[in-house]
C-alpha cells in the first residue's frame, strides 16, 4: 500500500507539472526566472573581475519596471523608509526645517512644539557640528543630513550652532522625539465671505488637517471655498476620496478603479454628511497637480460640485500599491487604473517610453500650453458629459473650466539666479535675526499692511548675491523688482508667523488665484444650475 500511494503521488506530481508547464505564460515566466539565475550564478561565479551582485539585482530589476509603466518603481530600502516617512506625515529626530546654503546647515525654522524649539535653536542658526565631527564645508546632502539628525525617540544629539550674535560655538544637546509632518499648508480667511485652503499632499495626516482647517474657517463665516491643490503630487488616495466626500451629497460617485484582479476593481461614494456640502467652491490646479489632486479635481468637475480654475494637470490615472520585499525595499506596483465619475481616465499616453513621458511637461511649455488654452488639443473620442451636460475630456489629466495662463511677465533670469543660488533665503533669514526683537513685537496686520520693503533692502540683497557669484542685471532685476519684493516680505513673515503669515502675502504673486477671485459669479452660477 505504501508503495502505490507513493507512486500514485508521483504521478499526480508529474501531471501537475505536466498541466502547469503547458500553460504558455507559467511556462515562459518559469524559463525567464531560470535564465536570469542562471546568468547572475555565472556572473557571480566566473566574472573576470570582483562585481558586487546585489547591484547588479537592483540594476535589473530599475530597468525590467521601465517596461512597464512610469508609475511602478523600486525604491531601495533607505528610500523607502525617507518616502514613507513624507507620508506617514510624522518621523522622529529633532524638528526642524533646514536648507543647505554655501555648504552649510541652516534652521529655516525649528517646528512648533519640537525638540529643537524647546533647547532654544532659532531660524537663521547654522549647526557646524553634530557630535562633535564637522558637518560645514563637507559637501553636507539632504540624506545626511537626515542621517546625522533623525533617529529614534529618545536618542540624544549634540549640535554645534554659530550664531550671528555669538561669537562662540553654542552647544545644544536634543532629545529626539516624534516630529509631526504637516500637509495642509495654510488655511485663512481672505474676506469676511471667502476662505483658502492650500494641501500640499495627501499624506496620513491630511484628512484631519484639512477637516481642522474647514471646520475653523467656517466657524468664521467662511461660505466660499477656494481649494488650492497647486503642485499637489498626490498621495494617499483614500485621504483625497475623504476631502472630496465633505462636498458631496451621499451617495455620489467620487471615483471608481479597475484593474487584472477583480480585487482591485471598486467604487468610492460619498457616505458622510459633510460640512461643506452648499458652499460655493472654486478648486485651483496646474500643470503640477497630480494624482490625488486629479481624484478631487475631477470628482467636484465630473459632479458639477466646483469651479475647476487653472491650467492642465499632470495626468496621473493609475494607483499604485506599495508592496514590502523581503530586505526592506520596496516595490510600487501600478494594479488599476481609475476612472473619474463620468468614466474618463485621465492617464496621459506613456506607450513611447519613459524618457518622452518625462518629457511631457517641457514639450507642453515649448507647445504654448502654459500659455494658451487653444493650443490643448483633445481626441473627440473621449468627451464625456457631466450630470449637468458640460464636455470633459480624458486621455491626459484634467482640464480647468476657466484657463489661467502663466504669468512670466515679473520673472528674469537673475530672479530664478537669486532664488536658485539661495540668496533670497539667505537674505531674508539675516534681516530677521538682524531685526528679531522688532519683528516679534509687530502684529501681522500691521506687517502686512505697512511694511515696506526699503532700497537699502534690495542692495544690501544685490551684494549679498554678487559674494555668491550671482552678478548683478540691472534689466533682470527691474523687470523682477516688484517680484523680489513680494518674495522678501513674504519670507520674512514666514520667519516669524510661519506659514500663518507666508501664504496670504506670496499668494498676492499667484496668477491663479488672482484671477479665481474674481470668479465667484461663475462658481455659483454652477452650483445653481
Amino acid at each position: 500500500m505504501p508503495l502505490i500511494l507513493t507512486l500514485g503521488l508521483a504521478a499526480g506530481i508529474f501531471i501537475g507539472a505536466t498541466v502547469v508547464e503547458n500553460e504558455p505564460g507559467e511556462r515562459s515566466f518559469l524559463s525567464g526566472i531560470m535564465k536570469f539565475r542562471e546568468v547572475i550564478t555565472y556572473i557571480d561565479k566566473a566574472y573576470v573581475d570582483e562585481v558586487n551582485t546585489d547591484e547588479l539585482v537592483e540594476t535589473a530589476i530599475v530597468k525590467m519596471l521601465e517596461k512597464l509603466d512610469p508609475h511602478t518603481v523600486y525604491i531601495p530600502k533607505k528610500e523607502a523608509e525617507l518616502s514613507n516617512v513624507e507620508l506617514k506625515g510624522e518621523f522622529e529626530g529633532i524638528g526642524i526645517e533646514f536648507n543647505i546654503l554655501k555648504d552649510t546647515i541652516y534652521v529655516v525654522a525649528p517646528i512648533s512644539g519640537g525638540p529643537s524649539e524647546k533647547v532654544g535653536l532659532m531660524a537663521g542658526d547654522k549647526i557646524v557640528t553634530v557630535d562633535g565631527e564637522t558637518v560645514a564645508g563637507i559637501g553636507i546632502n539632504n540624506n545626511m543630513v537626515f542621517d546625522l539628525l533623525r533617529g529614534p525617540k529618545g536618542t540624544k544629539v549634540t549640535v554645534g550652532i554659530k550664531r550671528r550674535s555669538s561669537k562662540d560655538l553654542l552647544n545644544f544637546t536634543i532629545v529626539r522625539d516624534k516630529i509631526p509632518r504637516t500637509s495642509v499648508d495654510a488655511g485663512y480667511m481672505i474676506d469676511n465671505e471667502i476662505g483658502y485652503i492650500k494641501v500640499s499632499r495627501f499624506a496620513a495626516t491630511t484628512y484631519d488637517e484639512f477637516m481642522e482647517q474647514l471646520t475653523r474657517l467656517k466657524n468664521e463665516g467662511m461660505k466660499k471655498l477656494i481649494l488650492d491643490l497647486q503642485g499637489n503630487p498626490g498621495g494617499y488616495m483614500d485621504r483625497a476620496i475623504n476631502i472630496a466626500d465633505e462636498f458631496l451629497k451621499d451617495n455620489v460617485l467620487i471615483v471608481s478603479q479597475s484593474g487584472k484582479e477583480k480585487r482591485y476593481n471598486a467604487e468610492y461614494r460619498a457616505y458622510r454628511k459633510g460640512i461643506f456640502e452648499d458652499g460655493v467652491v472654486i478648486v485651483l490646479i496646474d500643470e503640477g497637480s497630480a494624482s490625488g489632486s486629479e481624484i478631487v479635481a475631477g470628482a467636484l468637475q465630473d459632479n458639477d460640485r466646483a469651479l475647476i480654475v487653472g491650467r492642465r494637470s499632470f495626468g496621473k490615472g493609475l494607483v499604485q500599491s506599495p508592496i514590502t520585499l523581503s530586505d526592506g525595499s520596496e516595490l510600487r506596483l501600478t494594479i488599476s487604473r481609475y476612472y473619474t465619475p463620468t468614466g474618463r481616465s485621465i492617464q496621459k499616453p506613456y506607450e513611447e517610453g519613459l524618457s518622452e513621458y518625462q518629457e511631457d511637461q517641457r514639450r507642453r511649455f515649448e507647445h504654448g500650453e502654459f500659455f494658451h488654452a487653444d493650443s490643448i488639443k483633445f481626441n473627440d473620442s473621449l468627451v464625456y458629459k457631466t450630470k449637468k451636460g458640460r464636455p470633459v475630456y480624458g486621455g491626459g489629466g484634467i482640464m480647468p473650466d476657466f484657463f489661467v495662463p502663466l504669468d512670466t511677465s515679473y520673472s528674469s533670469s537673475y530672479y530664478m539666479k537669486l532664488f536658485y543660488s539661495n540668496a533670497l533665503r539667505e537674505y531674508t533669514l539675516s534681516y530677521y535675526e538682524q531685526n528679531k526683537k522688532t519683528l516679534d513685537k509687530m502684529q501681522y496686520a500691521d506687517y502686512r499692511k505697512n511694511f515696506q520693503i526699503s532700497e537699502k533692502m534690495l542692495n544690501d540683497l544685490i551684494k549679498l548675491a554678487e559674494s555668491a557669484e550671482v552678478p548683478f542685471d540691472k534689466d533682470g532685476f527691474d523687470r523682477s523688482k516688484d517680484l523680489i519684493k513680494t518674495i522678501i516680505k513674504a519670507q520674512i513673515a514666514r520667519s516669524v508667523w510661519k506659514n500663518d503669515g507666508y501664504f496670504p502675502i506670496i499668494n498676492e504673486t499667484n496668477e491663479i488665484l488672482q484671477q479665481a477671485l474674481k470668479l465667484f459669479d461663475e462658481a455659483e452660477k454652477l452650483a445653481a444650475l
